[in-house]
């Protein structure tokens, strides 16, 4: 930090990605926030200019509240290395890790931690034919949110008929029944799990759309599964090379115990909004929503 009476943060949100109204949510909550908590805020839409704009700012942190590619996969991060500015959550190697879907699972995998059989295909064939036996699940390997998922169930007739904007490339993996579960992590420390309980298939708007969906915490599960997400989210925070907060998610069939619980994904920005998890988590363990983005900004480090 500088020598400023207030330090000042520099929230960067919004930015061209398919979860730019996320991210303007995010940042919007966040600095509103750190106004409270006594920092110098400024808001900064993302464009192209970033660079330019933050040379002029000269804060002495970054909040990244940016959420998909471009802010969330190692772009912003490197170039805020570049620029010597400190920036909250993780790093370029765990962010690009993270983001891309097939290569998180390979370092679950070599954690030893559990995940469902996946590759990666090209949207043409997927359209084409079942790449793999239903029931299965198709979406962008490296965009969050819940955008552009497919859930193909396994009465279906015929291969998904994807949208045009899908990427090339697409990862396609076994669906996983059960309970939809998630556990932040918060330095060294995992904050609960959270059971996520909807009508359906818990996406976009099922995130971020007031009643969209349920959020039950401490979730109503068995001792040994949530003391194993917890173990199990910290894992993956380490194993990605994660700093900061992250979130982890799970899918859990509880008629097989231990056995059906596995790993989703691992989010390392989630959502600071009004239906965010990570902000309930915080709170359930005693820390207002204005404390832990102040402990965020004052963890936000380069790398090197």
């Amino acid at each position: 930090m500088s020598g400023r009476a207030s330090p000042k943060v520099v929230v960067v949100m919004g930015g061209p990605s398919a979860e730019r109204e996320v991210s303007l949510s995010t940042g919007r909550e966040c600095a509103a926030a750190l106004t409270g908590e006594g920092f110098e805020v400024v808001r900064l839409d993302a464009g192209r200019d970033l660079a330019a704009r933050l040379q002029d700012e000269r804060p002495d942190v970054v909040f990244n509240a940016l959420h998909g590619r471009w802010g969330e996969d190692g772009c912003v991060q490197g170039m805020l290395e570049w620029l010597r500015i400190p920036y909250t959550h993780s790093g370029v190697l765990a962010s690009a890790l993270a983001m891309d879907k097939e290569r998180t699972k390979a370092a679950y995998r070599a954690a030893g931690l559990p995940v469902v059989d996946s590759c990666l295909a090209a949207a043409a064939e997927v359209k084409q034919r079942h790449v793999m036996d239903p029931p299965y699940v198709v979406k962008p390997y490296n965009e969050g949110s819940s955008v552009g998922v497919y859930l193909v169930h396994a009465a279906a007739n015929g291969p998904p008929q994807l949208a045009e904007d899908m990427p090339d490339t697409v990862m396609v993996e076994a669906y996983a029944p059960g309970r939809e579960l998630t556990t932040t992590v918060m330095g060294d420390t995992a904050l609960g799990v959270t059971d996520i309980i909807t009508d359906g298939w818990y996406d976009y708007h099922a995130k971020y759309a007031a009643g969209g969906s349920r959020h039950e915490i401490p979730a109503d599960i068995p001792a040994g599964i949530a003391a194993a997400c917890e173990d199990y989210a910290l894992r993956a925070h380490a194993a990605l090379g994660c700093r900061g907060v992250s979130r982890t998610d799970f899918r859990w069939d509880e008629g097989r115990g231990l056995d059906g619980l596995i790993l989703l994904e691992t989010n390392t920005q989630p959502g600071m909004t009004p239906t965010s998890l990570t902000p309930e988590q915080a709170e359930h363990r005693g820390l207002s929503f204005g404390a832990l983005c102040r402990w965020i900004v004052e963890d936000a480090s380069c790398d090197r």
